[in-house]
């Protein structure tokens, strides 16, 4: 029992700390272990779309955050524009984000003095490591010219803060990012929607918090499972067993949809690719596929991890009714068996005549008769017992000892009822050769009495009654 115990023990043990992996490397997918946010949480601030991830990348594949044009972006919160920032920026691999970001800051529409303003704003807060921020300067005359000697006189107040290169032009754009790396209002063939950009973002942030809310729901129902006592009946037991397998199935429900859920954002994901073999996946979107398919893996994980803790914990209940029904049947048979062998005991009678002693023996015949059904019973109790312990029984300590009883009490009643049809039978043949033996007698008294007195006053006469009695004597053997 405590090797048992023990066993689900380290089960437990050895299921929480996958799931704890689980739980700890969906955190580390969605980089929640070192930005809390989610797309969800500010959803309004990312749906204004002053700066968003295209999924570009430089040559050396550094990720493009775009500013477009947007005239109220001096008017954003300094806290709404740091949540946008941060989120922006954890997106991103490590090893990418590692590299360094480039800002295309599009102000083909804006003032010189918004563009100033809108630069160094952006270098001042930015949460990550910046690469080369690149201006697309204000393209009415007046701007642009003001722009060209603005920039030389704020020269060095801009590298102070990062490099910034200011460009008159979209193809000058192209210089430094590839085309396929841009977005088609700079120019660009990249594919970006931004609406579903943001879409799919939630969706999958969605899904990771379910994977890790499913492994911690696992862990919980485990540790509840392992705590919980072994009932003593086989009622209790039952229902315990018929409890758990319910939440079990509840649970593999739960699962069940949740990789269903992981599988369609992972189709929705891979759609814009199948719609047109042409289409162009960016390394965002390449990306998000492969941290649905790591957070898909997870949850595979994590049910495997509760199947082989349950697949333990069934059989150890399982096990628990087993012996539950085997100790009750236990109870039941030793009761009979023990009132059996009372009464053998008292019966002491050995009969005062042929047919009381037969009548005795029929009635033991008719009680061994009787008896057998419960012999029976207890002899396959006993060899169920025999194949628990040979399957490995938790419990082999309280049901070996019970099995020998059940042995002893059936040889023990056997032995009882040999011994009283042994004692029977030598009463029966005892009154038997009594009653012969006065049957016997009676006929030798009916001889003697019936031979005529004047027989016997010849010598002939006397000598025949003689011959006629030694004659009878010799079959009184």
């Amino acid at each position: 029992m405590r090797f048992w115990l023990r066993n689900e023990e380290m089960a437990l043990e050895e299921m929480v700390q996958r799931l704890n992996a689980v739980s700890k490397n969906t955190d580390e997918i969605m980089h929640q272990d070192i930005v809390p946010l989610c797309a969800a949480d500010i959803q309004e601030q990312l749906k204004k779309r002053f700066a968003y991830l295209s999924g570009g990348r430089g040559q050396d594949g550094s990720p493009v955050i775009t500013f477009p044009d947007y005239p109220a972006f001096s008017e954003i919160p300094d806290k709404e524009f740091q949540n946008v920032m941060t989120y922006l920026t954890s997106i991103p691999s490590l090893q990418d984000a590692g590299i360094g970001f480039i800002l295309v800051i599009d102000r083909r529409q804006d003032k010189w003095t918004s563009v100033k303003a809108s630069v160094l704003r952006i270098a001042a807060s930015f949460p990550a490591n910046l690469q080369l921020v690149l201006v697309l300067r204000p393209t009415g005359f007046f701007q642009r010219t003001l722009s060209d000697i603005a920039f030389k006189f704020n020269r060095d107040e801009f590298k102070m803060k990062v490099p910034v290169m200011m460009l008159s032009s979209v193809p000058e754009l192209h210089g430094y990012i590839d085309k396929s790396q841009l977005t088609e209002d700079l120019g660009g063939t990249l594919d970006y929607c931004h609406s579903r950009w943001l879409c799919h973002r939630t969706a999958i942030e969605s899904f990771a918090l379910m994977v890790k809310q499913t492994a911690q729901m696992l862990q919980a129902f485990g540790t509840e499972l392992a705590e919980t006592e072994l009932p003593n009946d086989v009622q209790s037991t039952s229902l315990v067993l018929s409890a758990h397998t319910e939440k079990k199935a509840k649970v593999k429900e739960d699962l069940q949809l949740a990789l269903k859920e992981g599988n369609s954002i992972l189709e929705s994901l891979r759609e814009p690719l199948a719609e047109s073999a042409a289409h162009s996946v960016n390394q965002d979107q390449l990306d998000n596929q492969a941290t649905v398919q790591r957070l898909l893996a997870q949850l595979n994980e994590t049910e495997a991890a509760f199947d082989e803790f349950w697949a333990k914990h069934q059989q150890k209940l399982e096990q628990c009714l087993q012996l539950r029904h085997f100790e009750q049947g236990f109870r039941e048979v030793k009761t009979t068996l023990d009132s059996m062998s009372q009464k053998i005991a008292a019966f002491t009678d050995v009969g005062n005549s042929l047919a009381h002693v037969q009548h005795l023996l029929k009635d033991l015949t008719a009680f061994e008769e009787k008896s057998s059904v419960a012999v029976d019973k207890a002899r396959a109790l006993s060899l169920e017992g025999q194949q628990l312990i040979e399957n490995r029984h938790y419990a082999v300590d309280s049901i070996h000892p019970k099995c020998e009883e059940l042995q002893h009490l059936c040889d023990h009643f056997a032995s009882e009822v040999t011994r009283r049809r042994g004692l029977l039978s030598k009463s029966l043949e005892l009154h038997s050769l009594l009653e012969t033996s006065m049957k016997w007698s009676d006929e030798g008294i009916f001889l003697l009495a019936s031979q005529p007195v004047d027989k016997c006053q010849s010598q002939d006469g006397a000598e025949a009654a003689l011959q006629e009695i030694e004659k009878f004597l010799e079959t009184g053997a």
